[in-house]
């Protein structure tokens, strides 16, 4: 009898945790012009004397950066900013910085536009694939949903729930996973989430009820229509005044 033999899988690389720290600084500069497209990042003992690491370290952040869009090496010219067309924008790093520009309220302008686009069109397939677990499960959150009206940070997280729900209903797994990329960074920025208070906690209920009954009565027109309508109002609502 052969013995098997157990030949553990590959392992992701894993940066080490400077190099991530080094990185996470460096795109945050790119991101928001401190090393604008076109120049070049500070020669690498410079970066040692900066973040008071080794090379190995700061070779690890450069190819990071490489992989990320953000900087190309060039023979003799050193390492190169790329013109934002060639950055990577679903990096979860990259968005993070995007919102924190001068103009990152154009880029959550852009976020609710996609949101509004891809979960009108979900909420429309959900509607087609509903099932009776499927309408039990959002009847559920909904009821959830109904008992937090007064304590709105509470709402919020169920609210994000709530979506999911509908997302996973839909099978649209790609759509999904663009939403979770881009909107997990977001609502991590006041301007995006804002403070909401009762008035619009409840406003943003009644709009969820409207999903809800759509969807549940396999209205695909409009549970996209009601979908649309939810995220371009709530959004209208919490963005933030420009001064």
């Amino acid at each position: 009898m052969t013995a098997s033999t157990n030949v553990p899988g590959p392992r992701a690389a894993r940066r080490p945790r400077l190099a991530v720290a080094v990185v996470e600084d460096l795109v945050n500069a790119i991101v928001t012009e401190l090393y604008p497209p076109g120049s070049a990042l500070p020669p690498e003992n410079v970066l040692c004397d900066m973040y008071e690491v080794s090379r190995t370290v700061v070779r690890e952040a450069t190819t990071a950066l490489t992989e990320k869009g953000l900087v190309v090496s060039q023979q003799g010219r050193g390492t190169i900013i790329q013109d934002p067309s060639s950055w990577n924008l679903l990096d979860p790093m990259i968005l993070s910085a995007l919102f924190r520009r001068e103009d990152g309220l154009s880029y959550l302008d852009n976020l609710s536009e996609i949101r509004a686009s891809l979960e009108a069109s979900m909420a429309g397939k959900a509607a087609r694939n509903i099932t009776p677990e499927a309408a039990a499960q959002l009847g559920r959150q909904i009821e959830k949903l109904e008992g937090l009206i007064d304590t709105p940070a509470a709402y919020v997280h169920e609210d994000v729930l709530f979506h999911d729900i509908i997302m996973r209903m839909s099978g649209d797994r790609l759509s999904k996973a663009i939403i979770d990329s881009i909107q997990g960074k977001a609502v991590k920025t006041y301007s995006y989430s804002g403070r909401l208070d009762v008035d619009h906690v409840r406003a943003t209920h009644d709009a969820h009820k409207r999903v809800y009954e759509a969807i549940v009565a396999g209205d695909s027109e409009g549970a996209a229509r009601a979908m649309r309508e939810h995220i371009e109002t709530s959004w209208r609502k919490r963005r933030p005044v420009k001064t």
